[in-house]
């Protein structure tokens, strides 16, 4: 006797940069450049309580942004 289950799959079709707007596509689920993803649940004694923030940059809206440190970033 076979006995079958649902599977429900998600793929990542692209990948819009927030800051310059960006695509960034993907093949069967694989993104075709590399992005920084970022999330971010606030803490009890921020101003934004269990806030949640997400977002996606694209390599070189990535330089840019870290270019701007005080401090560099480690590598």
């Amino acid at each position: 006797m076979r006995q079958y289950s649902m599977k429900e799959t998600k793929e990542v079709s692209k990948i819009i940069c927030n800051k310059c707007g960006r695509e960034i596509q993907a093949a069967n689920g694989r993104l075709q450049e590399d992005v920084l993803s970022v999330d971010k649940r606030w803490g009890y004694f921020s101003e934004k309580d269990n806030q949640v923030d997400s977002f996606d940059l694209c390599e070189k809206c990535y330089d840019e942004f870290v270019a701007t440190f005080l401090l560099p970033a480690r590598k």
